[in-house]
């Protein structure tokens, strides 16, 4: 298989499978994490994911750029016209979209943190999976390496790597990777800030797996509504993200028991059991009392409730 996919006590673990072949996404590859991705996405019981290569040189080394073999390069460069001026539908520039509409079937943007162990290179596609659907990522000080690997061969690329380096990265540190197209290490990714820790290899798993149990501790809901909130909000003026960062904080504290339940583990001094469940719709709350109407307006002025 191209991909070994295991689930372990709410942990999703996607292990790009084929070290022989830089670990790549060629046609297998892309549609067995497009389903795992999908699988992830839908387990109510799988809390986030780690998201590692096979072996110890590549974490993903890019795309299977090889035609088919009863394509000749013509109709190959034939068809990738086509796909920009008539791309079929249930795609997005050209991918299935998968778990997820706007990033295709690959690089989708999943509601559950997703932790990369960067193992080896991360080139191309390699690099492209890491920006879009990594949020916390780990790289080997001895094998992780990185590059955009695109611009030396002529191109740009056809993935979203060059908007999400600028989303991510200072400007001039994302364009230095990107005009040069130089490959960089471990150490220059996490001054960067493309990398949270740099750990020797033979403790990558484990600090990726660190991280892990430490977030499926933490209350569901509100752990994939935190993502959502920063994926689709964050670039939104302050007072519009904050505003919509309450009306979802409101959803969680009245719709689900994690809210009830933090708060009276907090006060009980006890660890929290958070599980995610949703609460029914009750009635509606009856019309205060004049008196009680007064003290209730005082309170709700003052902020002290």
């Amino acid at each position: 298989m191209a991909l070994r996919y295991e689930k372990r006590d709410g942990v999703a673990y996607i292990t790009l499978n084929n070290p022989a072949k830089a670990n790549i996404f060629d046609k297998e590859t892309s549609d067995e994490i497009s389903d795992a991705w999908i699988d992830m996405w839908e387990d109510r019981d799988i809390r986030c994911a780690i998201l590692t290569g096979a072996g110890d040189r590549y974490f993903c080394g890019g795309h299977n750029l090889a035609p088919r073999k009863n394509i000749t390069e013509e109709e190959r460069e034939y068809l990738r016209t086509k796909r920009i001026f008539w791309p079929l539908a249930g795609t997005v520039h050209g991918q299935k979209t998968g778990v997820d509409g706007r990033f295709g079937d690959h690089y989708p943007r999943v509601w559950k943190p997703v932790i990369a162990a960067v193992n080896g290179w991360a080139a191309g596609a390699g690099l492209y999976v890491l920006l879009s659907s990594t949020d916390i990522r780990i790289a080997s000080a001895e094998n992780a390496r990185f590059k955009f690997s695109l611009l030396s061969q002529g191109w740009i690329g056809h993935g979203p790597g060059a908007s999400l380096l600028i989303k991510q990265l200072r400007y001039a540190d994302a364009m230095k990777i990107l005009l040069t197209d130089e490959p960089f290490d471990a150490q220059e990714a996490l001054r960067i800030g493309l990398v949270n820790d740099v750990v020797p290899h033979a403790q990558l798993m484990e600090r990726a797996e660190k991280y892990a149990r430490h977030i499926v501790k933490l209350p569901p809901v509100a752990v994939r509504m935190m993502k959502e909130f920063v994926v689709r909000f964050g670039d939104l003026p302050t007072d519009q993200a904050w505003h919509v960062q309450t009306l979802m904080n409101n959803l969680l504290i009245q719709v689900t028991t994690d809210g009830e339940e933090g708060r009276q583990a907090f006060n009980a001094k006890r660890p929290p059991n958070f599980t995610g469940a949703l609460r029914r719709r009750g009635e509606a709350w009856r019309e205060p009392s004049e008196e009680d109407a007064e003290r209730l307006d005082e309170a709700y002025r003052s902020g002290e409730f």
